[in-house]
């Protein structure tokens, strides 16, 4: 049985073994066994789920990593959740590390906002709650309707820089861009690092041209009157590339949320070479390492990828040595103990100092 001491029930939504992994970790740590479902494909790539047990009036949480197929994956959560919420569970709480599409999270020239209509598609399927972790954007909470726990990947990536790289005090943590600067900062004030900044090219898409903000300039009409003439936008000058900060003779470490196309941190590794970078590591916290990245990583002056375990790379990491990985399946456990149990997740954001003192202060009182 499925049955905790406590009576939660934890489901993989993953029809792919290698993506069940993290489901397995967390399972154990957690001391239950893994829900009775069924999850496949049909001959036409419909997606079919069959739940073998009983649910009625339990807190259901379904774990869902998301490999290459993202589609399918979504379409796998979405289709368990509803069978869930069909079969009368009580509650249903997603456990969703990486959350898809959250770089599509704000309006594009006619585009649409990707990462909202994927919410209310939770949210319609069943959906009460939802735990992830180091979601692109904080503002994305707002999109759902239910509660959204955002945990942070940075404490286990932080500890692997103290232990596994030597020297770590004569590094400096690196932002790939000035939109991640304010990530980069967090990770130099807790190692008590410096920080740099590679403030380079800025892309102008050709497309631009062709989305009607170039229109004719105004005429006048049969009445005599003319348009408005509104003053026209500048254009974009691309800037030399600079890193602001001194690397010289220090171990760069670059630090992001995603590296999925690592054609801008192979560039960045590059640069920061150029400028005398003797080490350079990159540490992101979802590892979608697309296309070919793992040859791209491997031939780059890249020393070393750190990722957590939010998505299945264990193909990337046999094309390529250099890739490392983080496991966070114990704060995943842990904050579904917590939610089950009604406590607090503020534990879970503390610091080390914070959480010791928090801890003498429970034994004490």
């Amino acid at each position: 049985m499925n049955v905790a001491k406590s009576g939660y029930r934890v489901f993989s939504a993953n029809s792919s073994a290698a993506c069940t992994e993290l489901a397995k970790k967390i399972t154990e740590r957690l001391g239950v066994e893994l829900g009775k479902s069924v999850v496949f494909q049909e001959s036409n790539r419909e997606t079919r789920v069959a739940v073998n047990e009983s649910v009625r009036g339990q807190t259901i949480f379904i774990i869902q990593t998301i490999p290459r197929d993202v589609n399918t994956a979504i379409m796998e959560l979405l289709v368990m959740a509803y069978a869930l919420k069909t079969s009368c569970a009580k509650n249903i709480i997603g456990v969703i590390p990486y959350f898809p599409y959250s770089k599509q999270c704000k309006m594009r020239k006619r585009g649409s906002i990707v990462c909202k209509l994927l919410a209310s598609m939770l949210a319609k399927a069943g959906l009460t709650h939802i735990i992830t972790m180091d979601l692109h954007q904080k503002e994305i909470q707002g999109f759902f309707s239910f509660p959204v726990d955002n945990l942070r990947a940075s404490p286990f990536l932080i500890q692997y820089i103290q232990e596994e790289i030597p020297n770590y005090r004569n590094a400096i943590i690196v932002a790939k861009s000035p939109a991640a600067a304010k990530r980069a900062q967090s990770y130099a004030e807790r190692l008590r690092l410096g920080l740099a900044v590679i403030h380079g090219e800025a892309q102008c898409s050709e497309s631009d041209m062709a989305d009607g903000r170039h229109s004719p300039p105004c005429v006048r009409n049969t009445t005599g009157h003319t348009g408005l003439e509104l003053p026209l936008m500048m254009a974009k000058e691309k800037p030399p590339i600079t890193v602001v900060g001194d690397v010289g003779g220090r171990i760069a470490i670059i630090v992001d949320d995603i590296i999925d196309d690592v054609g801008d941190f192979v560039a960045a590794a590059e640069i920061l070479k150029e400028r005398g970078a003797y080490k350079i590591y990159i540490m992101a916290t979802h590892g979608l390492l697309s296309a070919d990245a793992p040859r791209l990583i491997e031939e780059s002056a890249i020393d070393e990828v750190v990722v957590t375990n939010t998505v299945p790379h264990e193909v990337q990491k046999l094309q390529c040595p250099k890739i490392k990985t983080v496991d966070v399946s114990m704060i995943l456990a842990e904050a579904i103990r917590r939610i089950h149990n009604g406590e607090s997740m503020a534990y879970l954001f503390l610091s080390q100092h914070q959480q010791k003192c928090a801890l003498i202060e429970y034994c004490v009182y």
